[in-house]
């Protein structure tokens, strides 16, 4: 294992899987190396699973749900997740540097992606505690008598968890925990950039907690064929993805000839609807502001900002003033909030799109390059764009980088048609001096969330999830659980 630091900061994770209870290497001693975003330089290195380890842990994964009491015992799964939320707290320092070494995400805004999970392992511990399994929904009148029907909620079978590398900690607990509260058993596939943040949760709970061999296993590759056997595999009951949408065709090709239950969350290209009326002084700094926090890299980021033409000049000059005055810099520096892409593949997309923006007639505002001062690291200036076509490639395609594109409007009405001209339905935001207006926008946005005025829709206790090609199937709250489970309605005598 590594477990190297040097005086930046950097941390190495745990370079091996979780197979079957057992921390492991693949079969060969393959390895790949990771890359600290910040400095460009190799942190350390994953063990390189294969399509076979993922077999196994298929395998494990399998064995586990239909021979052991995992599945039926509640109290026992509470006991678990509620030593994993412990575990994951008494860790949270360990984790925090492992997750700015491989993602760069500065250590100012990391809250979001070390104490939230953890909070939410506690969240998932209660909830499935207390969440009712078996409904009675009363007598019934049929053609045989009458008969009372009760539903009884009951786990899946074995998930297969496919996470991306943009915020990877926060959602290999956001895919898996649910799951495991809900009785089934679990195989996580993370990302390849971001292999640490899978490998140090199989370690944690392999090594601090009760949770027995094979419900919970975790396969570590930079072959994208692995994730590949995971969602074709016929022992899985259901996969469940957060990435592009293009993935997400393709895992629910794959998982089609098995029936395989999917849960999607993919791309988005939000838009921000700012009416005549709204506070510009509070809605456009906040719009920079989230354009900018983790590098812009944020499926729900609200990145195409629709302003009134008759306000046009005064937004633009007020989200310019913002995008200049942006902290970017080294991610272990206090105070600074947005940090580098998180490779040099994604600087150079990010980049490849502003150069589409200008090329098919946006006005380059600020930004667009990389920033001077910071010669070292994938970096991308806070990059705005105005007089955007909404038809363009870069008013169209997710940018998943520090870049605002904005496009005036004429109508209250004109402003939703170009909201809606996208393939993505993910997220929206509406700003307005009258809220019921911006109620009225919002209600008639095609999105599956959207903020007004700055109050977040995004929470553990409500459902989240995109309409169109942005996803299919819902995350936290109730719905978001119910997920995981199966409905069996079962019909006795009155």
């Amino acid at each position: 294992m590594t477990s190297g630091q040097n005086d930046s900061g950097v941390l190495a994770g745990d370079e091996r899987m979780l197979i079957d209870g057992e921390l492991q290497y693949t079969a060969s001693g393959a390895t790949f190396d990771v890359i600290h975003p910040a400095s460009e330089q190799v942190a350390g290195q994953a063990t390189d699973g294969t399509v076979e380890d993922m077999e196994r842990a298929v395998g494990a994964a399998r064995r586990a749900f239909d021979e052991t009491d995992w599945s039926r015992d509640l109290e026992f799964r509470y006991h678990c997740l509620t030593q994993l939320a412990a575990a994951l707290d008494r860790n949270k320092e360990h984790l925090r540097r492992v997750l700015i070494t491989e993602v760069g995400c500065p250590i100012t805004v990391s809250g979001s992606q070390i104490e939230s999970p953890i909070a939410e392992v506690t969240h998932w511990a209660e909830h499935g505690k207390n969440f009712e399994y078996l409904v009675d929904t009363g007598v019934h009148d049929t053609p045989m008598g009458p008969a009372r029907r009760m539903i009884h909620h009951e786990p899946i079978g074995v998930v297969g968890a496919i996470t991306p590398w943009n915020v990877p900690f926060y959602l290999n607990i956001a895919e898996t925990v649910p799951a495991l509260m809900a009785g089934n058993t679990v195989v996580l596939k993370p990302a390849q950039l971001t292999p640490w943040s899978g490998s140090e949760y199989g370690r944690i709970v392999t090594e601090e907690t009760d949770i027995p061999a094979g419900v919970f296993n975790v396969v570590v590759s930079n072959a994208n064929e692995v994730g590949a056997a995971l969602s074709a595999d016929s022992r899985v009951d259901m996969i469940t993805f957060t990435g592009s949408t293009a993935t997400g065709r393709a895992i629910l090709a794959s998982g089609a000839p098995t029936v395989k239950k999917t849960l999607l969350e993919l791309g988005g290209k939000s838009a921000h609807i700012v009416l005549d009326d709204a506070d510009f002084n509070a809605a456009l700094p906040l719009a920079a502001m989230m354009a900018c926090v983790m590098s812009g890299q944020s499926c729900i980021l609200p990145s195409r900002i629709l302003l009134p033409r008759s306000r046009y000049d005064e937004g633009l000059e007020l989200l310019k003033t913002s995008m200049e005055n942006f902290p970017v810099g080294d991610p272990w520096t206090p105070g600074n909030m947005q940090g580098p892409q998180i490779s040099e593949g994604q600087r150079k997309k990010v980049l490849g799109l502003i150069t589409s923006g200008v090329d098919s007639g946006a006005r380059l505002i600020t930004g667009g390059g990389i920033p001077r001062d910071l010669p070292v690291g994938y970096y991308v200036q806070p990059t705005l764009l105005a007089d955007v076509d909404p038809d363009s490639q870069i008013s169209q395609e997710e940018i998943f980088g520090p870049v605002l594109t904005v496009t005036p409007y004429d109508t209250d009405d004109d402003a939703i048609a170009i909201a809606n001209n996208s393939i993505y339905g993910l997220s929206g935001e509406v700003s307005s001096g009258d809220v019921d207006r911006a109620m009225g926008v919002a209600k008639r946005m095609r999105t599956g969330n959207v903020t007004i005025n700055g109050k977040s829709h995004f929470g553990i206790t409500s459902p989240f999830g995109g309409t169109k090609q942005s996803g299919l199937g819902r995350r936290n709250g109730d719905e978001g659980y119910r997920e995981y489970l199966e409905g069996k309605t079962i019909g006795l005598p009155a």
